[in-house]
Parts: C-alpha cells; sequence; structure tokens
C-alpha cells in the first residue's frame, strides 16, 4: 500500500474519534435531532448538510450504495473499492464517503473526486439529493433481515460513542419497532424505496445473498455496475473482503470504532436476543407494511426470520 493511502485511512480513523470525542461532551438528548421526521446523529451530520445535499450534482457513472443501517454497508462499500481498484487501478480506499456525514462544504468537495465516485447513505428515499434519480446513476440497495438488523443496530448503539446507550436490548427494540432509531422505521424505508424501484437505476442484493453465494452475487453486482472482473479477480476481492479480513482493516482505519462497525456479521444472531413475543411482532410489523411487495419477496422473509 502506498503511504498516501495509509494517510487516507489513518486521517479518517482520526476523523470518526474527534466526532467521538465531541458525542461524549453531549448528553443523550443533545445526541440526535430530528429533521423531517426522522432522527439523525449531531456529531457527523446537521440539518445544514442534509439541506446542502440537495443541490449535489450526480453523475451518471456514480455508484452509490444505499441501505438501512447496518445492513452490510461497509462490506458492500469495501467490495466496491476492490473492484475499480482492479478495473481502473485505483488504490482501494475507502474513503469517508457516507453522504450525510461532514459539514456542508463537502458537497464541494465531492466534485474533486475521480469517476467513478463509490458513495453511501442511509438516508431515505424522500431525503435523498435528486440529481442521483435524474441522471440516473447506479444505485445498489443492500437489503437485510429486520431481526438481525435490529440487533446488530443495538450494539452499534452501544458500542457507538456517538449515539446514545441503551441499558438493556428490551428498551431498544421497543424504540427499533416503533422507528424511534437513527433513520427511523427499518419497515417504512423499504417502503419508501419499494415505491419507487421502476424508476431508478437500481440493484437489489441482500446480506444474506452475499452471505451465502458471495461469488454469484459479486458477478452480478459487477455486470450491474459495468465493472466486470475474471473468476480469478472475483476469487481476490472475495479474500480481501471476508468479515475476519474487514475487522482487522477496521482496526487500522477506525480505531477504536472497529468494535462498532464489525461485531459478528452472521445470519440468524437475532435468536439470541427476541423472545417470542418479540418476533412475532416483528412478524406482524412484517404482514403489515412489506409483505407481498418487491423488497418484502426479496427479504425471503420465512427462511431467515422465523424460530
Amino acid at each position: 500500500m502506498s503511504n498516501s493511502g495509509q494517510n487516507t485511512r489513518t486521517g479518517q480513523g482520526k476523523l470518526l474519534e474527534a466526532q467521538a470525542e465531541d458525542a461524549n461532551k453531549k448528553t443523550p438528548d443533545q445526541s440526535l435531532f430530528s429533521y423531517k421526521g426522522v432522527l439523525y446523529p449531531c456529531s457527523v451530520t446537521s440539518k445544514e448538510t442534509l439541506q446542502a445535499l440537495q443541490l449535489l450534482e450526480a453523475r451518471e457513472d456514480d455508484l452509490l450504495i444505499v441501505t438501512y443501517p447496518k445492513s452490510g454497508t461497509n462490506w458492500v462499500c469495501q467490495v466496491l473499492h476492490e473492484v475499480v481498484h482492479l478495473t481502473h487501478q485505483r488504490e482501494p480506499l475507502v474513503d469517508a464517503l457516507i453522504l450525510e456525514f461532514g459539514k456542508p462544504e463537502k458537497v464541494e468537495h465531492l466534485k474533486e473526486k475521480p469517476s467513478p465516485r463509490i458513495l453511501s447513505t442511509h438516508l431515505n428515499y424522500d431525503n435523498m439529493p435528486r440529481s442521483f434519480f435524474e441522471k440516473k446513476s447506479k444505485i445498489l440497495l443492500i437489503l437485510r433481515n429486520p431481526k438481525d438488523t435490529a440487533v446488530s443496530f443495538y450494539h452499534f448503539y452501544n458500542n457507538n460513542p456517538v449515539l446514545p446507550t441503551y441499558s438493556s436490548w428490551d428498551l431498544f427494540f421497543k424504540d427499533y419497532i416503533s422507528g424511534n432509531v437513527c433513520y427511523g422505521s427499518y419497515f417504512e424505508y423499504l417502503l419508501g424505496w419499494n415505491k419507487k424501484l421502476d424508476e431508478l437505476n437500481i440493484m437489489t442484493v441482500t446480506f444474506e445473498e452475499m452471505k451465502e453465494d458471495f461469488a454469484v452475487q459479486l458477478e452480478k453486482i459487477c455486470e450491474f455496475t459495468g465493472l466486470p472482473l475474471t473468476k480469478e479477480q472475483i476469487k481476490l476481492v472475495e479474500k480481501k473482503t471476508t468479515f475476519k479480513s474487514m475487522k482487522e482493516k477496521a482496526t487500522e482505519t477506525n480505531s477504536k470504532l472497529a468494535k462498532a462497525m464489525f461485531r459478528k456479521g452472521e445470519i440468524g444472531d437475532w435468536k439470541s436476543n427476541f423472545t417470542e413475543e418479540q418476533s412475532q411482532e416483528v412478524d406482524s410489523k412484517f404482514e403489515a407494511s412489506l409483505a407481498g411487495t418487491t423488497l418484502g419477496e426479496k427479504l425471503n422473509y420465512n427462511k431467515y426470520c422465523k424460530f
């Protein structure tokens, strides 16, 4: 790796630590703010940044990863950076390019990034910069079953100093099921994107599909993004983006926040936290909102969300 790569990784880690230190000075009530009915963390974004993003000029060759939190964001970001590294001979660095993170002037800084830009976001459809839709930028929508997402999000809250902590899983679950968490309701988030699937240049992939048949899903992603790899290159990307490898890199890249970003990365871990009653509550929520929708079918709910 070049020295510039090391500096970028170190710089990102220092930025995240600085944000964490800022968050430590805030009370739980001061840690989050509401914008258009959705909660966001104060230490990494602001209303001014979210407003400035509407002026962002998207490009046709942008690669945008869209996820509800804890659905595989960092994994897919790293995968795409490795793919671009092989196809464009560009350093495979994961810059801090979550759209909504940072100060408003980041909109100007993004103009300097070389194409194809690899961007990610947790924004819901309504709060997205409209230029991505106008330019028909390539969007990868990554899904994860709502129960594993909930457990991962719970641990993320408690291991990430920019977010409030919860004294118990039960208290977090009440907020999660009601949508009183960062980025709002999981179910409303997916519903918002589901309504626009036919209008967008979008590919949906599930965390579970990636875990169970990575090579096949990577081939599909490469075809969708127009970045073809050989069989040997796909094996190389797979080796570099295993959970173990990425957790080790996160310790280097994000230092103290590595524990928050990479915990287990497993399918079915929700069973260690959920009560039968909580499981049934999520089942009811799914049936009332996502059952029968395109994204609901994509989740393969009965396979991954039943005791």
